[in-house]
């Protein structure tokens, strides 16, 4: 029961941010854009990635449908990471860990309304 609590808690933390990202990213926010420009790319291009993650967001919320969510927000934050590191940027590389981290943990937990 106290690990579905946690989990749960979980899960509300990773579609909380996936959700602020996913905004910020979709809406242009200037330090996304900013960032993704150091890889080349189009305001069009971080909108779609936005888009991607909130989509990704809802879909953690549901049981049918969460392994899948969390498994395109790993992506997601793996292609950032991935990216850091192609610019040598270990601590923007790092930073990204915890929550490549949290989705891992969270696929491994289950959904807590999923019937065993």
């Amino acid at each position: 029961m106290i690990l579905k609590l946690i989990n749960s808690v979980l899960i509300l933390v990773a579609v909380f941010m996936g959700f602020k990202q996913g905004y910020a990213m979709f809406s242009g926010k200037p330090e996304m854009l900013e960032m993704f420009s150091k890889w080349n790319f189009s305001n069009t291009a971080v909108m779609i990635n936005g888009a991607v993650t909130m989509i990704a967001a809802l879909l953690i919320l549901f049981p049918k449908t969460f392994v899948w969510g969390n498994f395109l927000m790993a992506a997601g934050i793996l292609m950032i990471i991935c990216l850091q590191l192609l610019n040598k940027d270990l601590k923007g590389a790092a930073i990204e860990i915890p929550f490549l981290l949290l989705n891992l943990v969270i696929i491994y937990l289950q959904h807590p309304l999923q019937k065993a």
